[in-house]
């Protein structure tokens, strides 16, 4: 068992963790269950609490729950089957491999869970800030269209005026001279 076996293992127990997060979002019938069987009547959660085992846990109780979960897994298998989890380096790595993954799965469907929420939340919004950046750019276009047209036609009229002849204008010294100062 080598490097691609241990890749193979990550990758299914992301799914895993996926699978397992997805499934206790949409109901947490189980730890509903424990929660009414460890807790008295004044400690249980209430009715509409969607946390769960994973779904809405920090950290370390996410990770406490994957981990016991899998080592009693992994205690079924090593004592009922002819499976040695726990003897066998390579085993244990693949063990250790799978627990990682879920964690990382469970976190990973959190994120996907969260954005889709987020985006059916924004999407009016965000198909209204599209269309107002897409009508801004149009207009933005156009004006830039409309300010290229106006300076060719200033440059135009520039050139097109004839120039004014020198001869019309007296000069400084004659300008300075009806004036009375020289």
């Amino acid at each position: 068992m080598g490097l691609g076996m241990d890749i193979i293992i990550f990758v299914s127990a992301i799914l895993f963790g996926i699978f397992l997060y997805w499934r206790e979002s949409n109901g947490n019938g189980a730890y509903r269950f424990i929660n009414k069987i460890m807790n008295s009547k004044e400690l249980q959660m209430e009715a509409n609490n969607p946390k769960g085992f994973i779904y809405k846990q920090p950290f370390i109780p996410r990770l406490l729950f994957v981990v016991i979960t899998l080592l009693i897994i992994g205690l079924v298998l090593q004592f009922l089957t002819p499976i040695e989890i726990f003897s066998n380096y390579f085993a244990l790595s693949g063990f250790a491999t799978f627990a990682t993954g879920t964690l990382i799965g469970t976190y990973l469907a959190n994120f996907v869970i969260k954005t889709t929420e987020v985006v059916e939340k924004k999407s009016d919004s965000i198909g209204d800030l599209v269309g107002d950046a897409v009508e801004k750019g149009k207009d933005f276009i156009e004006d830039i269209k409309n300010r290229d047209n106006k300076a060719i036609e200033e440059a135009k009229k520039e050139i097109t005026k004839e120039p004014e002849s020198k001869v019309e204008q007296k000069s400084a010294r004659d300008r300075l001279k009806d004036k009375g100062l020289m």
